[in-house]
């Protein structure tokens, strides 16, 4: 597979490194100003394209690649107010596109455990529901978006929340409150706290390092040919099935 690069930071260097271990081809790279290789032969040769950048690029990363024709696996967050558009893309004009606050098997597996433990919990109206994350000081977004899609589980399930804000801004007892720190170069952890006066449930995913993000974006790379529309980790992993 003929893999582009778009963002070559820490992640761009580890999905690198594990691509080229499962055999894919890099065969083009594309970091912070260097836009003119947008219409490169080389990019134009991709199959697909992993993109790792930032909020404020990813929408324009976006839409050079569809206009390339070619598919994108992101997992950059914080430009979900642009989504609609990223959808209509996909049903409307065939593009291809996945995405994924968290590429990481594990967090994926934690997001079904998160699920199924609020459909039980909204059972006990005696525990209130919080959530911690932490993240590198390089994290431009709070909370990361792994926590909203968290949180955004919760909400589904737990009658009694209904919205979350972050830190001190979760002023009401319907409010999911969100706390986020940034410290050092932590890769991820997120803690999702169920408590009453009699005792505490915590459930948490602790990141080791990136090498599980890198792994689960280019299976999803892998996962994108043949295929049309807007694509997920529920349809790769399919826990239904």
């Amino acid at each position: 597979m003929k893999i582009a690069l778009i963002g070559y930071g820490k992640m761009g260097h580890e999905i690198e490194k594990i691509a080229r271990e499962r055999g894919h081809e890099i065969v083009c790279i594309i970091d912070l100003n260097e836009e003119e290789k947008f219409d490169s032969s080389e990019f134009k040769s991709a199959e697909v394209a992993i993109e790792f950048t930032s909020p404020e690029s990813a929408l324009y990363n976006y839409r050079r690649a569809f206009a390339a024709d070619i598919p994108v696996v992101s997992g950059t967050t914080g430009w979900l107010a642009h989504l609609d558009e990223i959808k209509e893309a996909c049903e409307k004009n065939g593009k291809t596109f996945f995405y994924a606050s968290n590429f990481s098997l594990g967090v994926n597996i934690f997001f079904a455990l998160n699920n199924y433990l609020a459909s039980l919990m909204n059972r006990y109206p005696g525990y209130d529901v919080r959530m911690e994350e932490t993240h590198h000081i390089h994290k431009l977004d709070a909370p990361s978006g792994t926590a909203i899609t968290l949180a955004e589980a919760i909400l589904t399930q737990i009658n009694r929340k209904g919205k979350w804000a972050l830190g001190d801004e979760a002023m009401q007892a319907d409010t999911l409150r969100i706390d986020a720190f940034r410290e050092g170069e932590v890769p991820g952890i997120h803690s999702v706290i169920y408590e009453s006066d009699a005792d505490i449930i915590r459930i948490t995913h602790d990141a080791k390092s990136r090498k599980g993000f890198a792994l689960g974006a280019v299976l999803a790379a892998e996962f994108t040919i043949g295929k049309n529309g807007f694509l997920t980790m529920e349809e790769l992993m399919n826990f239904n099935r």
